[in-house]
């Protein structure tokens, strides 16, 4: 676990890519649950006091940032972009929650913009019993198993208090090394930084779009493609090195929605791709699909496991233009010697 919870363990989402492979076989929905309205509290924009253990130190250090919360796939996740200018480099991170109504529990992931490329910690999971959240997870440092907590708590519609703690044997005895204090900011402060040309690949997807799908669905011996339409609606986080998607699909056994998630990483040159299934909320996300545009076609790839094989993935995006584009999937069997398209998406701009 890279500085706690990157270092606070944990945002978010191809799921790996198993989650997006099961978007052909296995679409069901789910009803609401009240359980999904237990961080309607964090909706809206944030001043944080940060107080923390120095990473690597016992040092505490204070310093203020702030956060920006919103509701994805209509309440079953959520996202919060956090600003983090703390004294040892100032650095910015998402938090994306999921929640699954049949444990009646959420889990919670960590994208710290410092580590664009992730990989993603393992979430933490737990809920909320009386006004606190609790939430647990487990990680090796140093070759040793600790464990991770957060606490919510103190929770009104002007504040809140989050905390993590870790215990390094077994959950007897915890030690807490950062604590944040929420309070509603409503003034609406203005955020800037330089942009690399990179950070505008994805400025083709802004906004709402109408999306066709056709994906190829196995069972067996048999293969059929089937269509289902939907929607997507996009939008920048993190000052633009970072964007997200949400998906309504309305697939011919149901509707289900899902988040896509891309980081740029300016050191490599590259995006990293993450999938949320709204399906199977706690699927794994990692590892992402990674790649770049050349020449208008921005192309990604990615391993999985399909029925214990291993398989390459690949994304594509081209024919791109101000109202229209085309995004598509494919797997394969050989590293990459032959390609069988499965999934496409036909974007066309909602008026």
């Amino acid at each position: 676990m890279k500085n706690f919870r990157r270092s606070l363990a944990v945002a978010f989402i191809a799921a790996a890519m198993n989650s997006i492979g099961s978007a052909q076989t296995t679409e069901t929905t789910s009803s609401p649950h009240t359980g999904m309205h237990d961080f309607d509290f964090l909706i809206g924009k944030w001043r944080v006091h940060h107080h923390r253990l120095k990473p690597d130190s016992q040092e505490w250090v204070d310093f203020e940032g702030t956060c920006s919360n919103r509701k994805l796939m209509d309440g079953g996740a959520n996202m919060e972009e956090h600003a983090l200018p703390a004294p040892y480099g100032a650095y910015r991170a998402i938090a994306l929650r999921a929640y699954d109504p049949k444990t009646d529990q959420w889990a919670i992931w960590w994208l710290d913009g410092r580590y664009p490329s992730g990989p993603l910690d393992p979430p933490v999971k737990g809920s909320f019993e009386n006004g606190i959240g609790s939430f647990y997870g487990d990680y090796m440092q140093d070759g040793k198993p600790m464990r991770l907590r957060f606490l919510w708590s103190n929770i009104t519609p002007t504040s809140a208090r989050w905390e993590q703690s870790l215990s390094s044997d077994g959950g007897k005895t915890w030690g807490t090394n950062w604590i944040m204090n929420f309070n509603r900011d409503t003034a609406n402060s203005a955020q800037g930084a330089a942009k690399q040309n990179d950070l505008h690949d994805f400025d083709f997807l802004h906004g709402d779009w109408r999306v066709h799908h056709r994906y190829l669905r196995v069972k067996k011996d048999a293969r059929e493609w089937l269509n289902a339409d939907g929607t997507a609606s996009h939008l920048e986080v993190m000052d633009g090195r970072a964007n997200l998607e949400e998906y309504t699909i309305n697939a011919p056994s149901g509707t289900y929605q899902a988040v896509a998630l891309r980081s740029y990483d300016p050191k490599i040159s590259q995006w990293s791709i993450w999938w949320l299934d709204g399906r199977t909320p706690h699927g794994e996300l990692d590892p992402p699909v990674q790649g770049r545009f050349e020449n208008g076609v921005g192309t990604f790839y990615g391993h999985t496991t399909i029925n214990g094989k291993p398989m390459r993935v690949r994304f594509v995006w081209s024919q791109i233009n101000s109202t229209s584009a085309r995004w598509e999937q494919a797997y394969s069997p050989d590293a990459g010697k032959t390609w069988e398209t499965n999934w496409t998406m036909e974007f066309q701009r909602a008026l």
